[in-house]
């Protein structure tokens, strides 16, 4: 089982779209303002994308729920 410990590894995450990643941990896009499942369709560039633990750190940071994965529900 992948942890998903890294940042690396969480990126590697996104790009593939990973269900499995789904949960463990958001990406955030800088530029759009707004938190994503890893596996969301979106392709963000790898310079605007910052990682949280959970939906609550990536909310109080300032990101809004990606309204095309929903990554709150």
């Amino acid at each position: 089982m992948q942890t998903y410990g890294d940042d690396e590894s969480r990126w590697q995450a996104v790009l593939t779209r990973d269900e499995a990643a789904d949960g463990l941990f958001f990406s955030a896009v800088r530029t759009m303002g707004v938190f994503c499942k890893p596996s969301c369709p979106g392709r963000p560039l790898r310079k605007n994308v910052v990682f949280y633990d959970t939906a609550r750190e990536a909310e109080q940071a300032g990101y809004r729920a990606c309204k095309r994965c929903r990554p709150t529900r």
